[in-house]
């Protein structure tokens, strides 16, 4: 399955109405004469019960999503790479017969090296791109990342941008104008920091003020805490604060608390 890279170097159905058709005893209208064309009330109640049944429908309708998760490929990570592998499918689990969630993924390793793949809308399919794929040395490149999230949303929204890394080697005021640019265009980032760097915790934080997202900590022995987090941005993704507050699990009320700014 093909990478892009972009740019320096990252490159139904329709319900049918029943209509009960009576025989009409009444005595034929003359060609001359002018039917009556006026709607019986019996008619009326069909079509406004059809409105209804309509509308209904449409309310259940399945939410939809499109979220990337974006991963720091260097060297260092790939204990990280592998356990991201295995945690993915909370995401798709998390959503599960309510709704669909199409997955994109975008990666940095090595020598300016940022791809994305194309969206995927199961965790067979990206799981398969995320084991081809080896961790190599380099730089972050988180700034790419961003650039990348504002640019597919202009070909189709985009409604949540995870990132999972460990370092930032970058100018922090670069990537708080692009965080900015994500708030005001509605993407929020969701960000999960591995280790204590205070460098990258105070950037990552400020990435998540300015794009409306969220910060987390985790290590590797809280892999099933991050599985959980990433199924509530998830939820999120495909249907907002309402999917979360009608989930009603812990994780949902945490990322709630650190959406709405109770928890930084």
């Amino acid at each position: 399955m093909a990478f892009s890279s972009f740019s320096c170097g990252l490159a139904s159905g329709r319900p049918e109405a029943h209509l009960l058709i009576m025989k009409d005893k009444r005595a034929p209208v003359d060609a001359g004469r002018r039917a009556d064309v006026s709607t019986p009330r019996s008619d009326v109640g069909v079509v406004e019960a059809f409105v209804r049944q309509a509308r209904a429908l449409a309310q259940a309708r399945k939410e939809s999503g499109r979220l990337i998760l974006a991963l720091d490929a260097n060297m260092s990570r790939q204990p990280t790479w592998d356990l991201a592998c295995e945690i993915q499918a909370e995401m798709f689990d998390a959503v599960g017969s309510t709704g669909r969630l199409d997955v994109q993924l975008v990666y940095y390793r090595g020598f300016g090296e940022c791809a994305a793949s194309r969206f995927v809308s199961d965790t067979a399919a990206l799981k398969r791109l995320m084991t081809r794929i080896e961790c190599r040395g380099g730089r972050t490149q988180i700034g790419k990342v961003l650039s990348h999230a504002l640019k597919e949303n202009a070909r189709g929204r985009v409604n949540a941008l995870v990132f999972i890394g460990d370092a930032v080697e970058e100018s922090v005021d670069e990537l708080a104008q692009r965080a900015g640019e994500l708030g005001l265009k509605g993407i929020p980032v969701f960000l999960f920091q591995e280790g204590r760097d205070p460098a990258a915790t105070r950037a990552f934080r400020e990435i998540a003020r300015l794009s409306h997202g969220a910060w987390f900590r985790f290590d590797r022995a809280s892999a099933g805490t991050l599985a959980k987090l990433l199924g509530a941005v998830a939820v999120y993704a495909t249907g907002g604060l309402p999917a979360l507050e009608a989930r009603g699990r812990a994780e949902d009320h945490l990322m709630i608390e650190h959406l709405s700014g109770r928890k930084r």
